[in-house]
């Protein structure tokens, strides 16, 4: 089927397809010039510039903020002492500043340490929007093509009668290379190497012919790190530092599961209250869910993907992996009917909330939690990490927006009625 580009949100071109405890509160709204210059572009290649943003900041007030942080900090508070709830962070941009910056809870269910800004988290699927972004960098640089076929890189992956011939670098990234939903994920939990279940796609019933329609995926998405490893001669968590997080100051962010563990305060996960393992499996299909970092450093990274570090993310980058690709199916839930209609663009999903145009991802792993959301234009948003498995952090995200664009607030949270639940189920979680 043809790919149709109509005008959408704010003149942004749209697919259609066709066919318990508080530590380490930090407000950076009102920083000293100096601190907000240090994130400028001309400054990113020097990665410890960040520093200074990891101390104990004054809270100097906010500007023109349409953002109550007295009354989220409060209502997190009482989300984070709920017993489904071990250890979160959130951090909220305003007007382009990173403008509240938090800890929630603890690191562990039994004798945990407290969460502060820099423990760290995995990321799960948020993870493939640094894919995106790295690929949209070789791609603006010449090294490839987002528009020529999978196959020109000679990896392991294989499609459905040679589809690999045909699905574009593209497709890869906005899941359109037309097999089921999530195929061969359980094949990887269960301990399979994810080269050999790339090669065995070629076996699968073809839920479409490449590019035609969305249905997303881990292993085929992570064929994106032989990409890389073929196209610069490095593996992929060396370009993932060397080209993002080093010259954007990202300190705590790595891409391997020694990174997570190696780090002096990192969360661990949990289902229900029990502390389990850290699984490896999608650590093994980094370009998909390997990345791991602090609030903090998803705060810069959601700063660099609003258009502040264009020396180290352009402005064509941005432009080309946050365009809406194709229409994606969403479920009846509370988060699809406020959002409206979904679309997904390179690593990223798209959104239309109040008449805005929004861009973020979610992530689930077995023991943690992500999203990110945020609005180019106002460049504002909001993330949130935590280490277990309970659905109600992904309301902070409404609690926010509603907020921000001066919505009818809703509990989100699921605070004030007595008795009340989880929040936003994680069946609402889309990836």
């Amino acid at each position: 089927m043809v790919q149709r580009l109509t005008k959408g949100i704010k003149g942004r071109p749209r697919a259609a397809a066709i066919g318990g405890g508080v530590a380490g509160i930090v407000f950076l709204a009102a920083l000293a010039p100096g601190l907000i210059a240090a994130r400028a572009p001309a400054l990113a290649s020097e990665p410890g510039l960040y520093r200074g943003a990891r101390t104990s900041l004054a809270d100097g007030g906010h500007r023109t903020s349409r953002i109550d942080y007295e009354r989220l900090d409060q209502r997190l508070r009482v989300a984070a002492s709920k017993p489904d709830m071990i250890g979160m962070a959130v951090a909220v941009i305003e007007n382009g500043e990173i403008s509240f910056v938090q800890g929630y809870g603890v690191t562990a269910a039994n004798g945990g340490e407290p969460i502060t800004p820099n423990t760290v988290f995995r990321w799960a699927s948020l993870s493939k929007g640094v894919a995106s972004t790295l690929m949209g960098q070789l791609a603006d640089e010449g090294r490839l093509s987002l528009n020529e076929p999978v196959a020109r890189f000679n990896t392991t992956l294989r499609l459905p009668a040679g589809g690999e011939q045909m699905a574009t670098v593209a497709d890869l990234l906005s899941h359109r290379v037309g097999i089921p939903h999530n195929a061969n994920d359980g094949k990887l939990e269960a301990g399979m190497d994810p080269k050999a279940l790339r090669a065995s796609l070629a076996t699968l019933a073809p839920a479409c012919a490449p590019g035609t329609c969305h249905s997303y995926q881990n292993i085929a998405f992570d064929t994106v790190s032989e990409i890389v490893e073929k196209v610069t001669g490095q593996t992929y968590a060396t370009e993932v530092r060397r080209r993002l997080f080093a010259p954007l100051g990202m300190q705590t962010a790595s891409v391997t599961r020694a990174g997570l563990m190696s780090a002096r305060s990192w969360a661990r996960p949990h289902v229900g209250r029990t502390t389990v393992d850290v699984n490896d499996n999608y650590y093994r299909v980094p370009a998909a869910g390997g990345v791991n970092s602090s609030i903090m450093d998803l705060a810069i990274w959601m700063r660099a993907q609003m258009g502040y570090a264009p020396q180290v993310v352009s402005p064509r980058v941005l432009e080309t992996i946050h365009q809406a690709r194709v229409n994606t199916d969403r479920r009846g839930t509370a988060f699809a009917r406020v959002m409206g209609p979904s679309q997904y663009a390179l690593g990223w999903r798209d959104y239309n909330y109040a008449g805005r145009w929004l861009v973020g991802h979610q992530g689930a792993v077995k023991g943690y939690r992500a999203t990110i959301l945020f609005d180019p234009e106002a460049r504002s948003g909001v993330a949130v990490l935590w280490n277990s498995q309970s659905g109600r952090p992904s309301g902070v995200q409404l609690e926010v927006l509603e907020m921000l664009y001066g919505q009818p607030r809703t509990d989100w949270l699921k605070l004030d009625a007595p008795g009340a639940g989880g929040g936003v189920t994680p069946e609402q979680i889309v990836q």
